[in-house]
């Protein structure tokens, strides 16, 4: 087992070495979303009864900057070991499949939730808020950065080059996550885009982190969590299967 502590350790100092482009970029974009819509939505809007635009908002970033820096963590991390040829030291050690699977799973979940962490912290003085449900809140943060983690290494290992990472990240991620609901509630939405929305497990991720906080979402948090578990478990056999044939990796 000292193989899985050496690469998860080497994965999170990876990213915890650039921390200023890492973390604090993300954190500051995402200040600069919840500036810019609350200044203009706050007045004319309310969610959930009382609860202000600001507030219900800020889960949502909170959530969109946790996943897309989980994301971003394994995508980038595999892809530049495979383009600059250092993958090789990590596949020629006795390390079993799982156990890549997991370092690298791992260390993205604890970007996005140090981002996640260091988003909800800077916006605090904003709104005020407080956790109703934090086991949901947990919950929901860690599934869906594990899921946005191995979906970072599917791309990895499918790409041949940067830019077909960042078309995956650009043309897939990116729609899934501003189109989940972090800006509004699918109930504003016409009937067609609010069914659509249920297709998306991104919708269900976000708007159960929020139900941690407000104790009120869009859907029963039961039903939400069982669809992000079973996304869970569909990305983790195909991750673990790639890894295990060494598809784009050994072959």
């Amino acid at each position: 087992m000292t193989g899985f502590p050496t690469l998860f350790y080497k994965e999170v100092l990876r990213f915890w070495k650039v921390g200023l482009q890492t973390v604090g970029a993300p954190v500051l974009t995402t200040l600069l979303y919840l500036i810019i819509f609350g200044h203009v939505m706050d007045r004319s809007a309310r969610m959930y009864g009382e609860v202000s635009y600001v507030q219900f908002l800020v889960p949502g970033l909170v959530m969109m900057a946790l996943l897309q820096n989980a994301f971003a963590n394994s995508s980038s991390s595999l892809m530049q070991s495979k383009m600059t040829g250092n993958v090789i030291f990590v596949l020629l050690p006795p390390l079993a499949h799982w156990e890549f699977f997991a370092a690298y799973v791992l260390a993205a979940v604890v970007r996005g939730v140090v981002v996640g962490a260091g988003v909800l912290v800077v916006t605090l003085p904003f709104v005020g808020l407080y956790v109703q449900h934090p086991l949901w809140v947990i919950a929901f943060a860690l599934a869906g950065s594990a899921i946005l983690g191995a979906l970072g290494l599917i791309a990895a290992i499918l790409a041949d080059k940067f830019d077909q990472v960042a078309a995956f990240q650009n043309f897939l991620i990116m729609p899934l996550t501003f189109l989940s609901g972090v800006f509004y509630s699918i109930h504003s939405l016409p009937e067609f885009w609010q069914d659509l929305s249920h297709f998306n497990p991104v919708f269900y991720m976000i708007d159960g982190f929020r139900y941690g906080f407000f104790g009120a979402s869009d859907v029963d948090p039961l039903k939400g969590f069982a669809v992000v578990a079973a996304c869970l478990a569909a990305v983790t056999g195909l991750t673990l299967a790639m890894l295990k044939s060494g598809y784009k990796l050994r072959n």
